[in-house]
């Protein structure tokens, strides 16, 4: 199975870019099944039912979410309606929605996504090891295809992860950050493994936002609005090969495309 893990997308631009360039990609690559983090799409921060249909009608599968996923409370019934939109899993279970899902394509085949979100740095929440070790019981003998989106700020937590689900997931790969790493590896017993996928966005830009927005709070420390960016958009996301019989990736690549 070919699987797609596309990085936090940021509002407008990024949604824009998905739409131009995922349906040519998806065929040159006979990509199976596309998983995009979604938690950005509104404006920069959130996600609403509009924004997620964008995405989903480009060809993304799974709409995965992270520290600002409830922001917009209009969106929260779609979190409970959607199985195809997930939120973290270690949110206490009184939150809105679901953490995985086990998910089947045309053809029958099985495949999983699980979503975490990380607690160094972060707001609290409950022990994502704990939450994965939950998941990965519940999915069981379902698929042994099972992707999963660690939303953390701390690169030592997202690689405990890795190591944590080494050979039970079959690849694990950090968002949040928005800033892409280069450590793409097939960890000791066969999980795919990569820091941080970056953003799908506008790289001229602070992390997503112009500039000068987030300048002003550097220097000043006073909190103020933050623009979304619109300059030098472009795509990045993790391309994986996973072997159906055991769950192990045999391949991974870094997607960089503008």
């Amino acid at each position: 199975m070919r699987v797609l893990a596309i990085g936090d997308v940021v509002a407008k631009p990024g949604r824009a870019i998905v739409r131009r360039l995922l349906p040519s990609l998806v065929r040159d690559e006979a990509i199976d099944v596309v998983v995009a983090n979604g938690e950005n799409i509104a404006g920069g921060i959130g996600s609403t039912v509009e924004t997620v249909e964008d995405l989903l009608a480009a060809g993304v599968h799974v709409v995965t979410g992270g520290n600002h996923t409830f922001k917009h409370r209009e969106f929260h019934p779609a979190l409970e309606r959607r199985p195809e939109l997930l939120r973290p899993a270690n949110y206490p279970s009184a939150a809105p929605g679901r953490g995985f899902g086990v998910y089947t394509l045309p053809d029958g085949r099985r495949w999983a996504v699980v979503n975490l979100i990380g607690r160094l740095f972060m707001e609290p929440v409950d022990n994502p090891f704990a939450a994965a070790d939950r998941a990965l019981e519940e999915i069981g003998d379902r698929t042994r295809v099972i992707l999963v989106d660690m939303h953390a700020e701390a690169s030592s937590e997202k690689r405990a992860m890795g190591f944590h689900l080494d050979g039970r997931a079959s690849v694990v790969w950090g968002t949040h950050t928005h800033v892409p790493t280069a450590d793409e590896e097939i960890l000791p017993r066969g999980t795919g493994y990569l820091g941080d996928v970056g953003m799908t966005g506008p790289y001229a830009s602070v992390i997503g936002f112009t500039p000068e927005t987030a300048l002003a709070r550097f220097l000043t420390g006073v909190p103020g609005h933050y623009k979304v960016a619109e300059g030098d958009p472009q795509l990045r996301a993790l391309l994986v090969e996973i072997d159906e019989a055991t769950g192990h990736a045999t391949s991974l690549r870094r997607i960089k495309l503008a």
